[in-house]
This record gives C-alpha cells, structure tokens and sequence, in this order.
C-alpha cells in the first residue's frame, strides 16, 4: 500500500511563488519515478513535471519550463514542485503520481497511464 499526500496549494497573485510538497508513505520503496500533474476546470489533466527516482532526470511542461522545478528528497519520501512567476493559467488541481514499475534510476516519464499511485490533489489558485 502506498500513499500519497500533497500540501502547499493555496491562493496567490500573479507573479508570486508557491511550493507543493508530496509525501510518500506506505511500502515507499516500490515508488520510483514521480510526477506532478494538474487539471483545470473544464479541462483535461495534464502533464506537469516529472523526475526520476535518482532525482538527476527532471522534464517539464513548455508552458512551465524556467518557471517551475521539481526535485525530490529521498530520505524524506517527498517530491516538491517550486513554482515562480505564477499565471491565471497555472490555476487547477495539483495532483502528484508515482510509478510502481522500476526501469532505471533515470528514467521518468511524461504519461499519467505510467503511473500507479495517484494524491488526492491541492488546489492552486492565481489571481490576475
């Protein structure tokens, strides 16, 4: 069993900074890849950032690149996602995944069907 637990969501202006955490619990060791996720209303979920389980390999969105970094603690189980210079866009449910499948320390993935293990999500929300 494995859970996962996000925090830091919260209301911001545009232009401001917001720090996700995701907390792992349970059997963390089967936990591998990690990724952030977020979905809009009236919008289909969509791909964030993701980073390896070595921490090394990250990958993000275009409409995030140089605006937000994921990394991770390993010793702690936890996956953050620093996000500057927010927009009204960036407004949805964070939501943070974890792969069950182990392919190699480097490996990540952009694909929600990739993962296994699924938070409950934060709301994030920007004001213009």
């Amino acid at each position: 069993q494995v859970q996962l637990v996000e925090s830091g969501g919260g209301l911001v202006q545009a232009g401001g900074s917001l720090r996700l955490s995701c907390a792992v619990s349970g059997r963390t060791f089967t936990v591998h890849a990690m990724g952030w996720f977020r979905q809009a209303p009236a919008k289909e979920r969509e791909f964030v950032a993701t980073i390896s389980r070595s921490g090394g390999s990250t990958d993000y969105a275009d409409s995030v690149k140089g605006r937000f970094t994921i990394s991770r603690d390993n010793a702690k189980n936890t996956v953050y996602l620093q996000m500057n210079s927010l927009k009204s866009e960036d407004t949805a449910v964070y939501y943070c995944a974890g792969d069950g499948t182990y392919i190699s320390n480097v490996y990540y993935s952009r694909r929600a069907p990739t993962y296994d293990y699924w938070g409950q999500g934060t709301q994030v929300t920007v004001s213009s």
